[in-house]
């Protein structure tokens, strides 16, 4: 996300916020300690303007980090993606916690060390998920401490100029992209609702709730999602949702999906969602994913606390979703090396190139592409050092020419009506130092080992982190952020409930088949470069000895269609497979790119692709 934005400084915000704490509204006392986490109400990474609270009291803009003001202090905990850009955002009001340190505390320990017995600590249950809520109520209940659900959210009491919450259309997305109808997936939700006694399930995510009802939006800016609930019974569907979105097309479509959903104003899902608690005789599913306030709704006893259906079902393309997955990535391939085609020659005739010029004339490459829909995050365009801020996107303030002295990373993606797009493509147009051949060459050896990997169905993603990182550790070397997300159908671009990476990731359910990921190793030297590598592959099956005694043996399939530039690859580092591994990678990108280059008479990529996808 952003670096160096030009933020207000935030004391004046902070004592307006202190005093609200010290006076709470509707008479409910006061709290010691406030936190405001990075969420929206339905728990989503990326976030509405509206919804970005902690950017305003902080400062601080990246996707994640959690704020926590006391009465003398204000923290933010944010992980190693963004140590550099907070460090630069926050001011001398702040501190920042460099969360998975091993001197840095977790929130629930210092707030324990700091608070003094009896302390109250507050937040909107709206923003932190059920499985945030639990170990913090714990943590505070054991150091005499509590957590309180506080209402209305007080930043939105103290930021004045907070924009609009947004009411853009949405559009249905017909069978031939979706591959099943709202009706089929209803009834597979129903049988497993009906295999686990549950009468109720509680649908939260945008993300989740878009698939289902085979819809897209644009309330969050590259997300095609829009707000709004779903709570499914064995009956009825309940679709809450601020009217003015739906168009008669809505209607229509709902019609020849053959569902007739009870629509009802947004804001009534909590008062819908408690009475069908009360009166169900069966358990209620709701995922710890979703909001504590939700939770909080139903029953203790009648709560069944697991991933919903919806989630797994969405994780594993239908091979309709599958097709449109491979297509769309051939498509954004053509773009991606048009660019690089292109601006390889702008930088040779000396013409003027930069961060934010680079990633606008990639944008419209890509929007020339059929089916194309909009990017499906900022372009991460990054040269010389600021390559090495992991989530970093230009701004005027920071933009530098891309020139043929310096790395240069391009970390971009776009939404397609078939399908979502992620790749990272890292290049020099001049001649690289021998740091950085050695480093590339150690991430693209990883990139390789994950990307050839063979593991048993149903292994948890995080086991296979360190095959990416071997080649990398063995010369020293590492990165701050996971190997791999997944990704969805014209739909957010980091999907779960699997990922691979170091962290535990409760809810993964196993690889299997038709799940899409990135692989995505990197490696960044502050101040000087960074480099990552990253397609997304679909978990496809294979043979291998006894199969894992039946269980079945799974490897990756790459998508992405894009060369890897050659000139930064040591190939005394490779071993025999792994060259035969990049030029089969490369054989299979001219094949596949080539026709569609001479179809569209562009003779300039094509000598391009040609040269960089020769063997080495």
């Amino acid at each position: 996300m952003g670096n160096d934005n030009k933020m207000k400084p935030t004391g004046e915000v902070l004592a307006a916020l202190r005093t609200l704490m010290r006076n709470l509204p509707n008479n409910l006392g006061s709290i010691n300690a406030y936190i405001i986490p990075s969420d929206d109400a339905h728990q989503s990474e990326y976030l509405a303007k509206r919804d970005e609270r902690r950017v305003f009291i902080s400062g601080f803009d990246g996707s994640a980090g959690t704020a926590v003001v006391t009465e003398k202090e204000a923290l933010l905990w944010t992980d190693g993606r963004y140590y550099q850009q907070a460090g630069k955002q926050l001011d001398k009001n702040w501190t920042l916690m460099k969360d998975g340190q091993p001197a840095t505390p977790t929130i629930d320990a210092f707030l324990a060390k700091v608070l003094e017995p009896g302390s109250k600590v507050g937040v909107d249950a709206n923003l932190i998920s059920t499985r945030a809520w639990n170990p913090l109520h714990i943590s505070l209940k054991s150091a005499g401490c509590s957590l309180l659900p506080i209402s209305p959210n007080l930043i939105d009491l103290v930021w004045k100029d907070q924009p609009a919450a947004p009411e853009n259309p949405i559009i249905p997305l017909n069978v031939d992209f979706t591959g099943q109808t709202v009706a089929q997936k209803l009834a597979a939700v129903r049988e497993k609702m009906t295999d686990k006694r549950a009468s109720v399930l509680v649908v939260s995510a945008l993300d989740e709730i878009a698939w289902f009802l085979n819809l897209r939006g644009s309330d969050i800016d590259y997300n095609p999602v829009f707000f709004s609930y779903v709570l499914v019974t064995l009956d009825d569907l309940f679709f809450f949702i601020d009217e003015s979105k739906l168009s008669g097309a809505i209607h229509d479509h709902f019609r020849t999906n053959e569902v007739q959903p009870k629509i009802r104003p947004y804001g009534d899902v909590h008062q819908v969602l408690k009475s069908l608690a009360e009166s169900s005789s069966h358990r209620v599913w709701i995922s710890l994913g979703s909001s504590y306030a939700l939770t909080a709704l139903i029953p203790e006893e009648k709560r069944l606390h697991e991933i919903t259906p919806i989630n797994l079902m969405k994780a594993v393309k239908n091979d309709v979703e599958a097709k449109g997955m491979r297509e769309c990535h051939v498509r954004d391939g053509v773009a991606l090396c048009q660019y690089f085609a292109w601006l390889e020659r702008s930088i040779k005739e000396g013409k003027s190139v930069d961060e934010i010029s680079g990633a606008d004339q990639l944008e419209q490459l890509r929007s020339k592409q059929e089916k194309y829909m909009g990017l499906s995050f900022t372009t991460i365009s990054a040269s010389g050092p600021n390559g090495s801020v992991i989530h970093y996107h230009p701004l005027p303030d920071t933009n530098r020419p891309i020139s043929n002295k310096e790395m240069y990373l391009c970390d971009s993606g776009a939404q397609f009506l078939d399908g979502t797009t992620d790749v990272t493509r890292t290049m020099h147009f001049g001649t690289p130092t021998e740091q950085e051949i050695t480093a590339f060459t150690h991430v693209l050896k990883g990139q390789i080992a994950l990307g050839t990997a063979v593991f048993p169905r149903k292994v948890k993603g995080q086991f296979l982190d360190t095959i990416a990182r071997k080649a990398l550790w063995d010369a020293g070397l590492d990165y701050g952020h996971g190997t791999g997300h997944g990704i969805g159908h014209f739909l957010n671009v980091h999907e779960g409930p699997m990922g691979i990476g170091i962290r535990l990731m409760p809810d993964d359910p196993g690889l299997e088949e038709n799940m899409f990921l990135s692989n995505e190793p990197g490696y960044y030297k502050e101040g000087k470069f960074g480099i990552r590598i990253e397609d997304i592959v679909q978990v496809v099956s294979t043979n291998i000895g006894d199969n894992f005694d039946g269980r079945g043996a799974l490897t990756f399939h790459t998508v992405t269609m894009c060369p890897i530039q050659t000139k930064l690859i040591d190939v005394k580092l490779l071993t025999e497979k792994e060259r035969g591994s990049i030029n089969k990678y490369h054989k299979t990108v001219w094949e596949t790119l080539a026709p569609l280059l001479k179809k569209a008479g562009d003779a300039e990529t094509l000598a391009w692709l040609e040269r960089e996808t020769q063997p080495i």
